[in-house]
């Protein structure tokens, strides 16, 4: 019941800039999306032994210029949007996410061409970066690490969604380039995209990113970050 307010505001008033890209965290209640026009599924492709590869795009759930009101208390019946369950449960929630920059919580892994940072406050438990045979921290370790260890451990870290791993070389870091946008994680959290401004429900912003994850099921200790949560609860939201 909340879509569309801003747009129709926009037609009433006539041309105007839109407004940057930006998600806030209402107190004790939704998330105000404006500024980014879509919302869409995003699930993670495995090889036949369960091992995370990639993303694949499933549909969009919404495409506008407007403002979107999302839930993040994990009770709306109607998924992603919030209609008003925060109030009928008594959702609480409590906003710790560390508003510092990523650098300063990050440890940096390996001398060798590229990198590895990691940052464990941010981890969401997807799997990118590990496999049978090897993980993201024994790549970047290796001084001899070839042309395909660094693609493997370069694409670890792109798709990693919370940016809890990252890579650089020469103290650049390589991120993909990704649209400001917010992806549905089935059974998990929100991704938003395309260093999305991101405010806390105290006023407090956090740290524009290249990739951010937040809860949507209500139950993160790192609110409005995910911290994994949303496996522990069972919480589910998937097309």
């Amino acid at each position: 019941m909340f879509q569309r307010r801003y747009v129709h505001l926009m037609e009433e008033i006539g041309d105007v800039t839109p407004p940057p890209p930006k998600v806030t965290a209402t107190p004790n209640g939704p998330y105000q999306v404006t500024g980014i026009q879509r919302i869409i599924w995003r699930e993670v492709v495995e090889t036949p032994e369960g091992e995370p590869i990639a993303w694949r795009e499933r549909g969009v759930i919404a495409e506008s210029d407007g403002e979107y009101w999302l839930c993040r208390c994990g009770h709306s019946a109607n998924k992603p949007f919030c209609d008003g369950s925060h109030r009928r449960v008594g959702f609480v929630a409590e906003d710790a996410a560390e508003p510092g920059p990523r650098s300063e919580r990050a440890t940096s892994y390996g001398e060798g061409q590229v990198t590895l940072q990691d940052d464990r406050s941010l981890c969401v438990h997807t799997g990118f970066c590990a496999n049978k045979v090897t993980n993201a921290w024994k790549l970047a370790a290796r001084d001899d690490l070839d042309t395909p260890g660094t693609t493997q451990l370069v694409a670890m870290a792109q798709h990693c969604p919370s940016g809890a791993i990252s890579v650089s070389a020469d103290a650049a870091d390589i991120e993909p380039a990704l649209p400001a946008e917010v992806v549905l994680v089935p059974d998990g959290p929100l991704w938003v995209t395309g260093s999305v401004a991101v405010e806390r429900s105290d006023g407090v912003s956090l740290e524009s990113r290249n990739r951010v994850t937040l809860c949507r099921c209500g139950a993160s200790k790192n609110k409005p970050l995910c911290d994994g949560s949303h496996t522990e609860t069972g919480f589910a939201h998937h097309p």
